[in-house]
């Protein structure tokens, strides 16, 4: 279903002085420029601010996430690594009550993101040319640059369930990643073609019950540099979606609610994300499964790694909308169901 979304192009903040939605920030940006100092500051909304980075390295051999989060009542952080070759897989949790030694700057960019804990510390920050990944834990150290290239684009968008409960999101796909990783105290360089860093970035205050699909890839097909962002469920009805192509770092709206087709009880079958613009396939290889369940809070996650295929129809700049065709594109797709 098409739905009419607004392009934003000026900074703007996310909330109005009460604390409420500000309805100038409803839209979707090409650069980060939505405002969120008045997330998590004050008694307003207090229990419902969610603050988090979400950053996932993938590279030929491997897979990190970093998980950086405040979300009112708790710091909830992790580091997580899957070997691609030999399967193996470790991950660390460090949770922290009422988000103790988690401290992240009221708008993206305007500082450094960091968890000091005993056994596992992160620290995310702007650096010129990039963002610089920095995390360690008790088998895995990284120390990755996510690159941005000039001109380089980003989906941001807001979605507004109700004046009091709203999302700023930005999709940051198919940013070229250097650096290294250790696991074991094994030695992996980051480099090269395939190496990409994905953000996640996000400041609003939520539902107590959700459920949200998202995929996103990073690669190339036909010498084109190709980054995959689609969404669902989440946003259903607010008239804001968060999908886009990203081609050669330009960002290319699309503006449709998609239909997500997949088996729940096969999850490493194809998936299929579908739209007037969008015919996609996702083939996984491994599903990462996190649950956790104390009754008022719990999430339960299936987060399948594989490849992207199919095409996507990106709108019209200059003469006719053209189909982008997409090939093995590394990257996930998620099922994700939470109470928070």
């Amino acid at each position: 279903m098409a739905v009419t979304e607004r392009e934003i192009t000026s900074a703007v903040s996310l909330t109005r002085p009460d604390g409420r939605l500000n309805r100038d920030a409803v839209g979707w940006t090409r650069a980060p420029l939505i405002r969120t100092d008045g997330i998590g500051r004050g008694r307003v909304g207090m229990g419902r601010n969610k603050r988090w980075d979400y950053w996932a390295v993938t590279t030929p051999s491997h897979v990190v996430a970093i998980v950086l989060s405040h979300i009112d009542y708790a710091g909830v952080n992790s580091l997580w690594i899957w070997d691609r070759v030999t399967g193996e897989e470790h991950g660390q949790d460090v949770t922290t009550p009422f988000g103790a030694g988690v401290r992240m700057p009221g708008t993206l960019g305007e500082g450094p993101a960091t968890l000091r804990s005993r056994t596992l510390q992160i620290e995310l920050t702007e650096v010129d040319g990039g963002t610089r990944l920095r995390a360690s834990g008790d088998r895995v150290q990284v120390d990755v640059v996510a690159n941005r290239p000039a001109g380089h684009e980003a989906l941001g968008v807001v979605v507004p369930w109700t004046d009091r409960l709203f999302q700023y999101t930005v999709k940051d796909v198919a940013r070229p990643a250097t650096g290294t990783i250790w696991f074991d105290g094994v030695e992996h360089p980051v480099a090269g073609e395939e190496a990409w860093a994905t953000l996640d970035h996000g400041r609003g205050r939520w539902p107590h019950r959700m459920h949200w699909n998202w995929g996103a890839g990073s690669g190339r097909t036909d010498g084109k540099v190709i980054g995959v962002q689609v969404g669902g469920k989440w946003t259903d009805g607010t008239g804001s979606v968060e999908n886009s192509l990203l081609v050669d770092g330009r960002l290319h709206k699309i503006s449709e609610e998609l239909v997500w087709t997949y088996d729940t009880s096969a999850w490493l079958e194809p998936w299929k994300v579908t739209g007037t613009d969008v015919d996609l396939t996702f083939t996984p290889h491994h599903d990462k499964v996190s649950e956790t369940d104390f009754k008022v809070i719990s999430s339960f996650t299936h987060q399948c790694f594989g490849v992207w295929s199919g095409r996507v129809r990106i709108p019209a700049e200059r003469g006719s909308a053209q189909w982008i065709r997409i090939a093995d594109v590394f990257g996930w797709a998620e099922d994700v169901h939470q109470k928070w």
